[in-house]
Order: C-alpha cells, then sequence, then structure tokens
C-alpha cells in the first residue's frame, strides 16, 4: 500500500475517532499495527495529524476562542464561560502529562495496552450514562468553576492510550451535571491548549526524522484529518442528543473483541 494512501487513511482515522469518544490514539496504534506503519516516523506523522484536528476546533469554535482574551468577566465576577475555566480544566491533565509523557509513551503505546484502555473507557461511560444526575448547565456560560475542575480531574484519565480523553471528559462532564452539549463543547475546548502542548513538544522532539520527501505524505493526512473533524465534530453533537454516549461503549467493546481475536491472539 503507498503511503499516501495509508495517509488519507490514517487522516480520515484522526479526524474521526478525535472528538469522539472511542479514543483517536488507540484507533491510530490499532490502525497503524493492521497497516504495517509503525515506529518513530509514524508516529511523527500521527503527531501533525492530530495538528490537523486541532485546527478544525479552532475553527468552529473561533468565536468562543477570542472571547476568552476578555477578561472583563473574570473581573467582574460574571456568570459567564471564561479563561479560568479552560485553565481549571486543563491544569490536572497538563501535570499529570508533564509527569508521565515519557513513561506513557514508552511502556503503554501498544495494541494490547489500547485494548485493555478501549474496554476501562468504555466501562466509565457506561456508568456515567446509568449514574448521571440531572444536567444543570446547559451551556458553557453556564458551566461551573467547580464542574470544570472536575472535568479536567477526569481528563487525566485519558494519558492511558485507549482510554479517550473525549470519553473521559464528557464522562465527567455527565457526572458533574452538564447536559451533553455543555460537556461535549467544554471537551472540544480544553482539547486545544493540551494537543497544542503535547503536539508541539513531541514534534520538536522529532524535527530530526522530518524530511522534504516527507512533506506529501504529511500534508495529505493533515488536511484530511482537518476536514473529516469539521465534519465529525457538527454530526457528533447532533447524534449525541439522540442516542447519547452508550452506542459508543459498546464499539469500544466490540473493536477490542475483535482486535483481540484476530490480530492479537
Amino acid at each position: 500500500m503507498s503511503e499516501l494512501l495509508i495517509a488519507f487513511i490514517l487522516g480520515i482515522v484522526e479526524g474521526l475517532a478525535e472528538f469522539l469518544p472511542i479514543s483517536s490514539t488507540g484507533h491510530l496504534i490499532l490502525v497503524g499495527h493492521l497497516l504495517g506503519f509503525e515506529g518513530e516516523r509514524a508516529k511523527t506523522f500521527e503527531i501533525v495529524i492530530q495538528l490537523g484536528a486541532i485546527l478544525a476546533i479552532t475553527v468552529l469554535y473561533q468565536e468562543r476562542l477570542v472571547s476568552l482574551f476578555n477578561i472583563k468577566p473574570l473581573l467582574n465576577q460574571e456568570k459567564k464561560f471564561n479563561a479560568l475555566h479552560v485553565i481549571l480544566g486543563v491544569l490536572p491533565a497538563g501535570i499529570v502529562g508533564v509527569l508521565t509523557l515519557d513513561l506513557v509513551k514508552m511502556y503503554l503505546f501498544q495494541p494490547y495496552t489500547v485494548v485493555i484502555g478501549l474496554v476501562a473507557g468504555a466501562i466509565l461511560i457506561l456508568f456515567a450514562e446509568k449514574k448521571k444526575p440531572e444536567p444543570v448547565s446547559f451551556s458553557l456560560d453556564e458551566l461551573t468553576y467547580k464542574q470544570a475542575l472536575t472535568i479536567g480531574l477526569f481528563q487525566c484519565l485519558a494519558a492511558f492510550p485507549g482510554f479517550s480523553r473525549a470519553g473521559s471528559t464528557i464522562s465527567g462532564g455527565l457526572l458533574a451535571k452538564a447536559s451533553y452539549k455543555t460537556a461535549s463543547e467544554f471537551s472540544f475546548l480544553i482539547a486545544i491548549p493540551i494537543m497544542v502542548g503535547v503536539t508541539g513538544l513531541d514534534l520538536y522532539k522529532s524535527r530530526d526524522l522530518l524530511t522534504a520527501s516527507d512533506i506529501p505524505m504529511f500534508a495529505i493526512g493533515f488536511l484530511t484529518s482537518f476536514a473529516v473533524a469539521m465534519l465529525a465534530v457538527v454530526t457528533f453533537l447532533k447524534l449525541l442528543e439522540k442516542w447519547g454516549l452508550t452506542p459508543f461503549a459498546y464499539y469500544r467493546i466490540v473493536l477490542a473483541i475483535l482486535f483481540t481475536l484476530f490480530v492479537l491472539l
């Protein structure tokens, strides 16, 4: 299979999975394993296409992101979504990431650990769906600082590959009395600083692995991820109101079983 086709396939996988509760990292590891695209170059490629997905969220929520630079609501103690919400949502995972990133990449970026993460994340999703209380926050502007911090703590679970950052944060949001839409949109927004920080650092460390010949492959993966992520986010929000998270949990379990039976055994 040509590398350009591999780039296109993985770009689709990243765009679809990054902001859905199914684990983009897990899917990239599993699909990369099936396609035989692994190693340091593959990891660098994954970093680049994740930036494409981040750009999609930046475009979709540009007005909300610009509003974060307005500190008046924060200074006036207005009940409005502001930068402090994002800081509280990002800080716990940022600390965990700094402390564990190298260890996680060294020991946990393996197909069998992804399978474990897929199942564990599915259990959390099913638990959140069953135990979630009635929501009290139906928009980002109704989100409290306590809810933001709670969701940020749940995001720490995503340090384990396959667990899913979106799955952990949206589940945490539901348990913290946020609506599906509020939990999802907050999950999308706090993904930006986390992913920019992690991918930026990884890209800098991997700079010596990049050559001019990589540009076509990386460009296709980046653009595909961007376009697919734009469509996936809009579609996901519509489906979430109808279906909830449960179908995604079952999908994760089925995927873990199939991969174990046909690849790992």
